[in-house]
């Protein structure tokens, strides 16, 4: 008895998807076009930056706009998909036969629910590598001085783990002038606070020149002072660190050119080295609850498709869609605010518009349900 529903809730996933790929292949590629056109704008000012520079940015920006409008291309695409089966009465006649809205949508929701988690552990991945490389090219071509490390000449602050003076303690580095030249990481004026698992100041070194190597600090001209002790004065020293130039650059860079599976061991090196993980963690939460979202847009969809004629034509139906894909962005964006400013947790800005919209998308399918 439950052939007839599953295999029609195969049909309709099947129509779902085409429609969906679709509607991604097109708004991507109209995202596309525009930024295309903002980067060739911005290179007329720039000799140096060839038509070929420009379309290879763009080509390395593609995958990121894609996950960027991955829900709305989920949404549209399953408007259309299922204005198309209630305006071929096919929608009409398997509810006629007694088929109710969750049996037929069962698989498109799958499917929708499955891109999303091919987005998050396949596509984010590839799109996170390939726009680091086009952020590579765009400092250095049309942002020449700039980058991650747009800092140099400035100040630095790093916090990491120390434990030669206590398991639990760390070391505290500020350092002025700090400039990055061929991959190596420099710094003038470099004081380092050691301090021991109650927080207390044990040790204080000093030296006018550091530059970051693999695993450790070397210091030049060091003095260091410790409580009790006269100073002590060294030609070169070197400070044990598990930090790398690498791993600094990505501290300054946008969470979108991080890997989803790099970013959790990446919060946690960020949380020992003092900098504020609230913009990765953020990005990594919304990735998790990305599939979600997806979800929720098929679900909306249907919702706003699957109207009779009667209660609204085809144009009502396509703006109150896109209406509350709108509302459902403007959320995501509050929420992401707040939680970027510490005023709600990371986990309720990120997962609270899915949620919600979600919440929606089923009291709009049980209002249809009803009647």
């Amino acid at each position: 008895m439950n052939v007839i529903p599953f295999t029609i809730s195969v049909y309709f996933g099947r129509q779902f998807a085409l429609a969906v790929l679709i509607m991604l292949a097109a708004l991507t590629a109209l995202v596309s076009l525009f930024d295309f056109l903002e980067l060739l704008r911005e290179s007329a000012s720039t000799p140096a930056t060839s038509f070929g520079i420009v379309v290879e940015m763009e080509v390395l920006r593609a995958p990121w706009m894609l996950m960027q409008i991955l829900p709305f291309g989920v949404l549209l695409g399953g408007i259309f998909a299922f204005w198309r089966l209630t305006r071929s009465s096919e929608l009409v006649v398997a509810r006629a036969a007694g088929i109710s809205a969750w049996q037929f949508l069962a698989v498109p929701v799958f499917l929708a629910t499955l891109l999303g988690i091919f987005g998050t552990g396949a596509v984010s991945p590839v799109s996170a590598l390939m726009f680091s490389r086009a952020e590579t090219l765009y400092n250095a071509y049309l942002r020449p001085g700039g980058g991650p490390l747009s800092l140099n000449g400035g100040q630095l602050w790093l916090r990491q783990g120390d434990h030669g003076f206590a398991p639990d303690g760390v070391a505290v580095l500020h350092a002025y002038d700090v400039t990055l030249r061929h991959h190596v990481l420099t710094a003038d004026g470099v004081s380092i606070l050691r301090l021991n698992d109650e927080t207390s100041l044990v040790q204080r070194i000093e030296a006018s020149r550091a530059t970051l190597t693999n695993g450790a600090w070397d210091l030049v001209a060091v003095t260091v002072l410790q409580p009790g002790s006269a100073a002590a004065y060294r030609k070169t020293m070197r400070f044990p660190t598990d930090l790398t130039v690498q791993r600094v650059q990505e501290s300054f860079a946008s969470p979108d050119s991080l890997s989803f599976w790099a970013l959790p061991s990446f919060i946690r090196l960020l949380k020992r080295s003092g900098f504020s993980p609230i913009q990765h963690e953020l990005a990594f939460q919304a990735l998790l609850a990305l599939p979600l979202l997806c979800a929720t847009m098929a679900l909306v969809a249907a919702g706003f498709s699957m109207r009779p004629s009667r209660r609204g034509g085809a144009t009502r139906m396509l703006v109150s869609g896109v209406s509350c894909g709108f509302a459902l962005f403007m959320v995501s964006e509050v929420a992401d605010q707040f939680g970027t400013s510490g005023a709600v947790p990371v986990v309720m800005a990120a997962w609270a518009p899915a949620v919600a919209g979600m919440m929606f998308a089923l009291a709009l399918l049980l209002h249809l349900e009803d009647g």
